[in-house]
């Protein structure tokens, strides 16, 4: 009974648009896409299990630290599920394997993530007017308390953008406009270009403010504002300098801050990791302000009617801490990861031991249950004035009209879903990856989606007949620690 309780959940698990449609003979020109190859992927497999087991013995890593380690192995990999795709005109198919959906470690799922961010943001959020980015960055010996605790995170971010409201409304008082109303989006970052834990924000703020609307009023008319200057962005760091330091101090979290288990003992180490042989002291910029650690630069600057450009600043807020391009293996095992900007030294490429490299990603993963894009103002969830400043959807067809039905006929569909916010997964993996599943490589023809392979048991059991690599790659086995020398 229980097999075939479990071979009747196996099918359960598989659709098909036609029997057999799942296990069909593939082209001879099927070539399968292998993510098992990556750097990251080899660094992840040969030695999670070595850096699990140095963890373990300090009293092991949060739970949800391991699981989006061993979930990015099955990132995309067919054994453990598919779907399959065929051209309707040269029969040509596709096996296209699952995205994990974690946000720390895998690349492919965060750059998923922030394009389908970007795009969300502009077509349903963010207004048609000037925009500027507000980068608020923190002082080494705080790095690691705004890490480790996500309500002192979440209240430094809330001071932040209070701070750059009350200015906007200054401006706008000195302006003529004596009652008005802003908002606010903001990008929580964990992460430096050099796999350093940095917590800063990237605050997109709109050059304008909104007036109080009259009661028949649909839209609100932005007023705009001019550009900050050099002294104003100093006087504002100044003010929230002191006031973040205020607030954690009266919180009583400057004092008296240790490690708490192998996780914070991560963090702690790569809070206080330097690019090597020093930082590059670049000369001072428009509208950017240091202060003890500190810095605010505010000279980002997008046009209202550039909203190319306001997408890739949204995809740059919302990305993830690791790129594949930048990422390579050296010939001895070491892990080379290129820097966007050059050391003191001119040195471009940070070099780094496997396990090490390990420990740089574990620390950099977020919490669970943390919102890493908050809204503030006009574009908070619950604003009155939300639905008179974000974009409005299309407009949507009208029905055809419906011949009212006789008492006895059976009752009427029910109504259209809900127009979608989100794009679709195909469209989604065209605009991030340009690779277009639902369009035919060879003849231009159509794709749909003729099977889902749900199980993994199914997923390799089919593998298996098409002659395809039915197991994912295997971990290797956690190595023990190098011998030291003794001295005779």
């Amino acid at each position: 009974m229980a097999a075939e309780a479990e071979e009747s959940c196996a099918r359960q698990a598989t659709y098909e648009t036609r029997p057999g449609a799942a296990c069909a003979p593939l082209p001879s020109s099927y070539r399968r896409r292998d993510p098992e190859a990556t750097v990251l992927h080899q660094v992840v497999r040969e030695h999670l299990s070595t850096f699990l087991l140095e963890c373990a013995q300090e009293g092991g890593l949060p739970r949800f630290v391991e699981r989006d380690f061993t979930a990015y192995l099955e990132c995309g990999v067919l054994a453990h599920g598919f779907t399959r795709v065929a051209c309707a005109h040269c029969k040509d198919e596709l096996l296209v394997g699952y995205s994990c959906k974690r946000r720390g470690v895998c690349p492919s799922c965060n750059a998923r993530r922030a394009h389908d961010t970007a795009l969300h943001l502009e077509a349903a959020v963010l207004p048609r007017v000037p925009w500027r980015q507000w980068t608020l960055s923190f002082p080494m010996r705080l790095r690691f308390l705004l890490a480790r605790d996500a309500q002192a995170l979440s209240d430094v971010l809330t001071l932040f953008v209070r701070a750059l409201f009350a200015f906007q409304r200054k401006t706008a008082r000195r302006l003529g406009i004596p009652h008005s109303h802003t908002g606010a989006l903001a990008f929580v970052q964990r992460f430096g270009s050099a796999l350093q834990l940095t917590p800063h924000f990237h605050v997109l703020l709109p050059e304008a403010v909104f007036k109080e609307l009259p009661a028949d009023a649909q839209v609100a008319c932005p007023r705009p504002l001019p550009p900050p200057d050099d002294e104003e962005v100093e006087r504002l760091l100044h003010t929230v300098a002191l006031r973040v330091v205020g607030l954690l101090r009266k919180q009583g979290k400057l004092e008296n801050v240790s490690c708490d288990g192998v996780l914070d003992a991560l963090r702690a180490r790569a809070a206080q990791a330097r690019l090597p042989l020093g930082e590059v002291s670049s000369p001072p910029k428009r509208r950017c302000a240091f202060l003890e650690g500190f810095s605010l630069h505010a000279n980002t600057w997008v046009h209202e009617n550039d909203r190319d450009n306001l997408v890739r600043l949204c995809g740059y807020g919302a990305r993830g801490p690791l790129s594949l391009e930048r990422l390579s293996r050296l010939p001895d095992g070491r892990v080379a990861y290129r820097m966007k900007r050059p050391s003191a030294s001119g040195q471009t490429v940070l070099v780094l031991e496997p396990v090490e490299f390990l420990r740089r990603l574990a620390a950099l993963v977020p919490p669970p249950r943390t919102n890493l894009v908050r809204f503030f103002g006009v574009f908070a969830a619950n604003a009155r004035l939300r639905k008179h400043v974000v974009p409005k959807p299309p407009p949507q067809p009208h029905p055809a009209p419906v011949t009212p039905p006789s008492p006895a006929a059976s009752p009427a569909p029910p109504s259209a879903p809900a127009p979608r916010h989100r794009l679709p997964w195909a469209q989604l993996l065209q605009k991030t990856f340009l690779v277009d599943l639902l369009t035919c490589d060879k003849c231009g023809g159509p794709r749909r989606v003729v099977a889902c392979v749900l199980s993994a048991a199914v997923a390799r059991e089919i593998l298996d007949h098409l002659h395809l690599p039915s197991r994912p790659l295997a971990r290797s086995p956690a190595r023990d620690p190098p011998q030291q020398e003794l001295c005779a």
